[in-house]
């Protein structure tokens, strides 16, 4: 009875977790090290991600009721999940990263944003740019004509500066230069 009401347990806290995700993709763990899994953990809970190895029966608890119902449905095997209320390309960089390292770790399936994707559409957003870059993209592309035109504004003044000391060197504006002196009456 205990493990029933643990698994009860675990299944309404998953719930709550994945009522307010943006993101789950569900994979297979068998094979995986506890080293691997652990380094997993780590480097998925530092990009503001959880994964987690679960039960089949949790997990289609927990989904039930859940934008990620379809998804964790009739489940076969040894499954584990990863979701995160954030930033769905650095959820999939990581996971990505560790399928090529770990081949024992493989994609089944992914829901983000409201639909299910494929491991392909998965593979795909992982080559996507992180928020970050693409913020920093965003700001470089808003800064870049600013400092265009100060450049530009900048270069008039010196512009005329340089002239004005060429000139100057080469003796155009006193008596003895090739300027012509002013006429005096």
């Amino acid at each position: 009875m205990k493990k029933k009401a643990e698994k009860v347990k675990q299944s309404e806290e998953l719930k709550i977790q994945l009522a307010t995700v943006s993101t789950v993709i569900l994979s297979t763990f068998k094979g995986i090290t506890v080293e691997q899994d652990t380094k997993l953990r780590r480097t998925v809970q530092a990009a503001g991600g959880h994964y987690l190895v679960v039960k089949n029966t949790v997990a289609e608890r927990a989904g039930a009721g859940t934008p990620a119902e379809a998804l964790l449905k009739n489940l076969k095997g040894t499954n584990s999940i990863a979701y995160t209320k954030t930033d769905p390309v650095a959820l999939a960089k990581i996971l990505t990263k560790v399928a090529k390292d770990v081949p024992a770790f493989q994609f089944r399936a992914g829901w983000v944003e409201g639909r299910v994707i494929s491991i392909q559409e998965i593979n795909q957003l992982a080559l996507l740019p992180s928020k970050e870059e693409l913020i920093s993209k965003v700001m470089f592309l808003l800064n870049a004509p600013a400092q265009r035109i100060a450049s530009v504004l900048a270069a008039v003044p010196r512009n005329l500066a340089v002239v004005t000391s060429e000139a100057a060197k080469a003796n155009k504006f006193g008596p003895g230069g090739d300027a012509p002196a002013p006429e005096t009456a």
